[in-house]
């Protein structure tokens, strides 16, 4: 029997199985309670091109004037704003999305769309 944890690892795995055939950049997600991460990573899976996250000293400050909260959807869009960002100004236009065996819904969600809107493909 595969506990939660597992059960997210398992459907993450299928995941880079099929985005390891396509040969492009991933744009993987993290969720912590607290707070979430977002990297882009080379299309070899060695490297980690840029990352953005809630821990950040620049998204904390930003998330000060909206409430505080790393944890909420609200911060999830700053994220996927500031990683189309940077991934833009190091050359990244087209990324397949890795949401990491995480639902699409709520922070994941809110993170991919920001990203899109910021000018990401995926």
């Amino acid at each position: 029997m595969l506990n939660k944890r597992d059960q997210r690892l398992r459907r993450s795995r299928q995941t880079r199985t099929r985005i390891a055939l396509q040969s492009v950049a991933r744009l993987t997600v993290f969720r912590s309670n607290l707070h979430i991460y977002a990297s882009v990573i080379s299309d070899d899976g060695e490297k980690v091109l840029v990352s953005a996250s809630t821990a950040e000293k620049d998204v904390r400050t930003q998330l000060g004037a909206a409430g505080g909260k790393g944890g909420n959807a609200a911060a999830a869009a700053i994220v996927g704003k500031r990683i189309a960002e940077k991934a833009r100004a190091a050359g990244i236009e087209k990324v397949a999305f890795d949401r990491a065996g995480f639902a699409y819904h709520g922070r994941v969600k809110a993170l991919a769309e920001a990203a899109r809107e910021a000018g990401l493909q995926f």
